[in-house]
């Protein structure tokens, strides 16, 4: 169930790393093949690592970054969401607790129920629980979720979830709630009653209430932009400090009550998360397991260097995590302008990426498979569709033969990438310059990649990041990432090929007015072979989720509704007396 994922991949291109997995492939066979039992990084799917949390202890999150966005209105990346949701604040509804297929499950959250949908599916009504508290002791009331709902249409508060505005009904020119103004279409009848009036029928809106935006925030902790750097608990845990780029501290809420909670468990009575460390020396220090690392966990993905030190070593290769992301990372290209704006440079890009070269600086293919199509298997029946059918490392002869026909033979481009990904970002480079296209690199710090690639007059010529599904539909995909109304200025998301194709938006629409979800499915799944032909962006790769986590560490599981990333709501230590810090 997410959005942009936070690519924290590879440094430096690994051309020789081979990890013993099935399915590497040539250029004349079909794609790299990612799952199945004989991948090595697939040992623990599903499984939950070192028993039963004991409660109590101190668990250390080991980063090479910050958190992109702490507020609720603007958090949407992962692992950030899962963090900030399971820890820090409770939405109306949220997953299920549980590895593999379970943790798909809804359940409530805030809210008693899962909502009620009224008229024909455009109204939706939530009721809050009885004895609900943020970290001061005081209630939480719907007003509260109405305004953090309010607040992620404000101009200044980026990055956030846009379902409110695609979904809500009257929100056409609406700023937010920062001066004064509030949105009819959300009324709160009393102090646990909340109404949601949307725009055309949804009838997964109580999918949609799992998401950040839904979680409540009063008014009077209001604090514009700076509510990143404190946001105010509703959840098991609450801020002690917080360094930014240094060092975040999470301490109990001693108000938060487990009876009005089925889902947090709460086993740690503190989080320390230590930022700005070196991806591979967080993997070092995890797998030497020693002192306080002994109960850490990564919060970025395992490096694909550091793959040789665990998969050959059963002891260490048991406390790995590598779930599928369930996610399709691309290259988008700026649509926007030239050379992308024609449609014939593009197609010539979607022959001369070598996805092979980026398969290898990822890992290999234990860790990541070739992405045929925009649409990630799980919305797909379980396999992508390959609709053009170029070779896996690609076919630079056509793409020079294409670049001709455009009259633009010698190009000269730039790729913005998260600094993890400069690997990948080198083999992209070294595929396109088989056909003469030349590919200036800028890397980016994560903490600020979105916004710097989300802000139209900074976005590079093409940009590379991924995008999955926030719940099971292909509603949470085609629309966001190609839909050209979603565009903005500043915060744009999703939609970073900046795609605008008026039939492309007119099928969304009739895909979206659909009452029969098979149909629909099947419309989505036609939409992206479409738009495949067109190249707005280029599918690259399929990706797990590669996590390490200390010998102390139980109750771990990377949790499928969000990418694999470590359930936190979970997550505990066998033995807190060893556990420091």
């Amino acid at each position: 169930m997410t959005k942009r994922t936070q690519l924290t991949l590879a440094t430096a291109l690994v051309a020789t790393l081979v990890l013993g997995a099935s399915g590497c492939s040539d250029t004349k066979k079909g794609p790299a093949a990612g799952g199945g039992a004989s991948n090595p990084a697939a040992a623990n799917d599903g499984k939950v690592l070192g028993g039963t949390p004991v409660k109590g202890g101190t668990l250390t999150v080991l980063s090479n970054q910050d958190f992109s966005h702490l507020d609720p209105a603007r958090n949407w990346t992962l692992p950030t969401m899962d963090f900030g949701t399971r820890l820090l604040y409770r939405t109306l509804v949220t997953f299920k607790a549980e590895p593999g297929k379970a943790g798909s499950e809804l359940v409530p959250d805030l809210a008693t129920d899962l909502g009620t949908p009224s008229n024909g599916g455009r109204t939706w009504t939530f009721t809050l629980k009885e004895g609900l508290k943020y970290e001061d002791g005081s209630p939480i009331k719907a007003q509260d979720v109405k305004y953090n709902v309010e607040r992620s249409f404000a101009p200044d508060l980026t990055g956030g979830p846009d379902y409110a505005a695609q979904y809500l009904a009257g929100t056409e020119g609406y700023k937010g709630p920062l001066q004064g103004q509030h949105l009819d279409s959300v009324k709160t009848p009393d102090d646990r009653t909340i109404v949601f009036e949307l725009k055309r029928p949804v009838a997964e809106f109580s999918q949609t209430a799992t998401l950040p935006t839904f979680a409540p925030v009063p008014q009077s902790q209001e604090k514009g932009t700076q509510y990143d750097a404190r946001p105010f608990s509703s959840g098991p845990y609450k801020i002690e400090t917080y360094d930014r780029d240094k060092k975040l501290v999470l301490v109990r809420n001693e108000h938060w009550d487990p009876k009005t909670d089925t889902v947090r468990k709460a086993y740690p009575d503190k989080f320390v998360v230590v930022m700005g460390l070196k991806g591979g020396q967080i993997d070092d220090r995890i797998i030497a397991g020693e002192g306080a690392d002994a109960s850490a966990v990564e919060h970025s993905n395992m490096r694909p260097e550091s793959a040789p030190k665990v998969l050959p070593k059963p002891e260490v290769k048991a406390r790995l995590l590598a779930e599928s992301q369930g996610c399709t990372v691309m290259l988008h290209l700026n649509n926007s302008r030239a050379p992308f704006n024609d449609p014939k440079v593009r197609e010539a890009v979607q022959y001369a990426v070598d996805k092979e070269a980026v398969i290898t600086a990822g890992g290999g293919p234990a860790l990541n498979e070739i992405a045929t199509a925009y649409l990630p298997p799980a919305l797909t029946g379980g396999k992508q569709a390959d609709t053009l059918k170029i070779a896996p490392a690609g076919d630079p002869a056509k793409a020079k033969e294409l670049l001709k026909a455009a009259g633009k033979e010698n190009l000269k481009v730039t790729l913005s990438v998260s600094t993890g990904d400069k690997g990948r970002a080198e083999a992209i480079q070294q595929g396109l310059s088989r056909a003469g296209i030349q590919v200036v690199i800028d890397t980016v710090d994560p903490g600020a990649y979105y916004d710097v690639i989300g802000d139209l007059s900074t976005t590079p010529d093409m940009t590379y990041t991924g995008w999955c599904p926030d719940y099971p539909s292909g509603s949470t995909w085609m629309p966001f990432v190609f839909d050209g109304r979603t565009i903005k200025d500043k915060g744009n998301q999703g939609n970073y090929s900046q795609f605008r194709d008026e039939a492309t938006m007119k099928r969304i629409d009739e895909i979206n007015a659909m009452a029969d979800a098979k149909q629909a499915n099947q419309a989505w799944i036609d939409l992206d072979a479409e738009i495949m032909k067109k190249s707005p962006s280029i599918p690259i790769l399929l990706e797990r989720k590669p996590l390490l986590v200390g010998p102390n560490i139980a109750g771990a599981y990377g949790h499928p509704s969000w990418t694999g990333t470590i359930d936190y709501g979970s997550i505990g230590l066998k033995d807190p007396s060893k556990s420091q810090g």
